[in-house]
């Protein structure tokens, strides 16, 4: 596998720099990094509003499970701790793998629970859709369409107006 789709959210703590860490962390394999949004809480309201990102990272020699364990890797260096009882609850940082292309270009599938791609829930998350529209504008989500369809359609369009940029703020690497 070559490449995948990284979604990264903070909202306790310093998020920008929680994000920050993520790219640095992720190192030589990042290709792109979207904006910065602001973004209300989504699946559970009673929590601070996030800071979104997408990066487009590449690998020759990564597989689905391998960039789960970058992801996993970056929030535990974040501090990252996962409340069972809050699926949708704060965090300091959440990494996604979102979608992954083979060496041809082609979309990886898969049904494992561990890391299912796409995402399942990507096509209905303007958080996601919109930063990746930054750095990929005629984008495509496997099995979904265009981004900015999906981005344009009911229910998301509704959340993308509560999306504020934060042209502010920037990823670069620190590296």
């Amino acid at each position: 596998m070559t490449r995948a789709l990284l979604s990264l959210g903070s909202n306790l703590g310093d998020r920008l720099a929680h994000l920050r860490s993520a790219v640095d962390t992720l190192g030589e394999a990042v290709l792109l990094v979207s904006g910065v949004y602001e973004t209300p809480p989504w699946g559970d309201a009673d929590q601070p509003a996030y800071l979104n990102a997408v990066a487009l990272v590449e690998d020759p020699a990564a597989a689905p499970q391998d960039w789960l364990a970058r992801a996993r890797a970056a929030e535990r260096r974040a501090g990252r701790e996962r409340d069972p009882q809050r699926r949708f609850g704060p965090r300091t940082l959440d990494v996604d793998v979102v979608a992954v292309w083979d060496d041809a270009g082609e979309p990886v599938l898969s049904d494992d629970p561990e890391v299912t791609l796409p995402h399942p829930r990507a096509h209905l998350r303007a958080f996601v859709l919109r930063p990746w529209i930054d750095i990929q504008p005629y984008g495509r989500l496997p099995g979904h369409g265009w981004l900015t369809d999906l981005l344009n359609a009911e229910p998301v369009a509704g959340d993308a107006l509560e999306l504020s940029p934060r042209p502010d703020l920037a990823l670069e690497s620190s590296t």
